[in-house]
């Protein structure tokens, strides 16, 4: 096992827990917000399963996962505009809790934690289809085009999952108001994905014509 990369993995995984807990909890000024522990159970238990599994049968994969640093300058504005999102979402969402401004029927929270779970699957799919992802844009050497399974149906399969499952996300949190702000989400992707094929256009050998026989890009039959 690569030491090295196990103890990034799992320096920022608890980063990752303390600073959404800090993001929701302090808002809500309380422990008892519990859409915020279902929420971090939901997220973080399968990722950490998840790169358990990388490390043991696809380190390379978690070390480009593990890898935020974008080069292409309109793709760091996206990840700015992104975090600015989920942090005003996820305060907006312990205010909620703490003020008690919209409550949403424990039957809606029940359903989109269902479909939070589902998106995760499919997000899980996707990187077991195409082990060249990464978190930033770039071609990798010896990178060739992914057309079958889900990148038969839509050319960013990754973008449709994360869209399912941060639109779920406030739902979870139970705020409705937070749910409008992560509504900017799509067009942020929108931003990154027309970046994003420039990239591959240019530098894969063989995208023009993938995205000639795959037409749409996140939904089919509507974009």
């Amino acid at each position: 096992m690569n030491r090295k990369l196990f103890f990034q993995a799992i320096i920022k995984f608890l980063l990752g827990v303390i600073i959404v807990g800090s993001l929701l909890f302090i808002p809500a000024k309380s422990f008892n917000y519990w859409n915020a522990w279902l929420f971090i159970g939901l997220l973080f238990i399968p990722m950490f399963i998840a790169g358990i599994v990388l490390i043991k049968k696809n380190p390379e994969l978690l070390k480009k996962r593990l890898n935020t640093k974008e080069k292409e300058s309109e793709q760091k504005l996206v990840l700015i505009f992104s975090a600015l999102m989920f942090i005003l979402g996820f305060i907006i969402a312990g205010l909620n809790y703490r003020y008690n401004w919209i409550e949403l029927p424990n039957i809606v929270i029940v359903l989109f934690s269902i479909l939070f779970v589902i998106s995760y699957i499919l997000y899980a799919e996707v990187l077991r289809e195409n082990t060249y992802l990464s978190r930033t844009i770039e071609v990798q050497d010896n990178q060739k085009i992914i057309d079958t399974g889900l990148y038969g149906i839509v050319r960013h399969p990754m973008y449709a999952a994360t869209i399912l499952l941060f639109l779920t996300i406030p739902l979870i949190l139970g705020s409705i108001i937070s749910f409008l702000i992560f509504l900017f989400y799509p067009i942020i992707i929108a931003k990154r994905i027309k970046n994003e094929e420039k990239i591959l256009e240019k530098d894969l050998k063989g995208y023009s014509e993938y995205k000639e026989k795959v037409k749409y890009k996140i939904i089919p039959y509507i974009w």
